[in-house]
């Protein structure tokens, strides 16, 4: 978490930037110094040059494919993103940290005008940069891939294209930590949010049964819910100056990101976004109106700011890859009507003991943990008509996995 550094992390935004635009439609106008094609190329050079220093784990590729025209598009046009994979010992557990690293201006459908794009998204992108360079030295248990995506201006297209082949091939993604916009310490009237970060995660998973919701109360359970409130918990041991706020959205208010890919393949997925954005620095052709600047320009990146958000991001996605895997098949055993609560559960490789975890059904995190020891059952003399559970791993170094809602059994 110490070795995130604010000037890397400048570097690499100015840089970004410097590419005059990363417009989807500015890849048949590429050159070697200019256009979206010119910024992928620079990120896998860098990404290679952090995998020299992994040992072998890491690789980098490209996942390239054509996005028809559409209704609101002038054409046709490649799509290309970039992958770097950190191997880690055990293949079944796989976790991403994403961003995009296209842009827009004004027009989300010019390839020839300025894009500076240095808040949305070449943070973003930097973040996973940096990331990406103090991890690869280290062994996880858990395989890494740090992703920045194409495409997702015009509508998540490389990140759904991403989610769906993973899909496709059943890998066992465990969470996508996304960040979109995460390097601006200030609101739009110049008050400072250093200190405060935000993550958004989904309501209702794929495929959920309204339902079955209903009944068992699940509307603040989701897996990515779940994960929101591990990454919370974690971050305030490593970063105890930093206040995440959880916003319980997919996203913000009826708007969207590359995180809902994942999502919409049933993978757990959440959003890091910075506390206050700046709307006339999105989106916004380059321009000075009745004084005010508009454009999404460097000047307005507090790099300091960008690591905090990196940190939150390294800090999170190191204890899920080196800590315990999640226990499995977990259930609240409903044999007969009675005054306590019975959990049980799987174990979990790597796991030496597990917590029980509760909170009222008005509550929105956490409020109660019980350690329980190497065991797979427990009986609480507490109703569960009252209460939300969950169950969590523990390894031998203390680290832990995030909760499991338990489904219910008869027996």
């Amino acid at each position: 978490v110490r070795a995130v550094s604010a000037s890397h992390l400048r570097a690499i935004d100015e840089r970004l930037v410097g590419f005059r635009t990363r417009n989807d439609f500015s890849e048949i106008h590429s050159t070697k110094t200019q256009g979206v094609f010119a910024a992928r190329d620079w990120l896998v050079a860098q990404f290679k040059k952090i995998a020299a220093t992994s040992g072998g784990r890491m690789t980098v590729r490209l996942d390239t494919y054509v996005q028809p025209k559409l209704k609101f598009t002038p054409r046709a046009v490649t799509e290309s993103s970039v992958i770097a994979t950190l191997r880690g010992s055990e293949p079944g557990r796989v976790y991403v940290m994403s961003s995009h690293y296209d842009d827009c201006n004004g027009d989300c459908t010019d390839g020839l005008g300025v894009a500076p794009g240095a808040d949305d998204n070449a943070s973003g992108t930097s973040a996973v940069l940096e990331a990406a360079r103090v991890m690869a030295t280290t062994k996880f248990r858990g395989t890494i891939i740090f992703a920045c995506f194409d495409g997702e201006e015009l509508g998540l297209w490389g990140s759904a294209h991403f989610a769906r082949e993973m899909a496709a091939r059943h890998a066992p993604i465990l969470a996508d930590l996304n960040n979109d916009i995460v390097g601006n310490s200030k609101t739009h009237t110049g008050r400072s949010v250093f200190h405060t970060l935000r993550i958004f995660s989904e309501a209702l998973p794929a495929g959920a049964k309204p339902r079955l919701v209903n009944l068992l109360g699940t509307e603040n359970d989701s897996p990515s819910r779940e994960l929101a409130r591990f990454i919370v918990s974690t971050d305030r041991l490593y970063l105890p100056t930093l206040h995440i706020q959880e916003i319980f959205r997919a996203d913000r208010f009826l708007r969207g990101g590359d995180q809902e890919s994942f999502q919409a393949e049933g993978y757990p997925a959440i959003r890091f976004t910075e506390a206050s954005e700046v709307f006339e620095h999105q989106h916004q052709n380059v321009r000075v109106e009745h004084g005010v600047q508009y454009g999404d320009l460097p000047q307005y990146i507090d790099p300091n700011y960008l690591a905090q958000s990196t940190r939150a991001n390294v800090a999170a996605l190191a204890t899920l890859a080196l800590g315990p895997a999640a226990p499995t098949h977990v259930h609240i055993v409903l044999a007969h009507l009675g005054y306590t609560t019975t959990l049980r559960w799987r174990r979990a490789a790597d796991a030496t003991a597990y917590e029980v975890l509760w909170r009222k059904t008005d509550a929105a995190t956490w409020q109660h943990l019980r350690p329980v020891g190497d065991v797979t059952t427990v009986t609480l003399p507490i109703s569960y008509d009252d209460y939300v559970f969950a169950v969590r791993s523990v390894d031998a170094n203390g680290l832990r996995s995030v909760g499991v809602f338990p489904s219910p059994v008869r027996k």
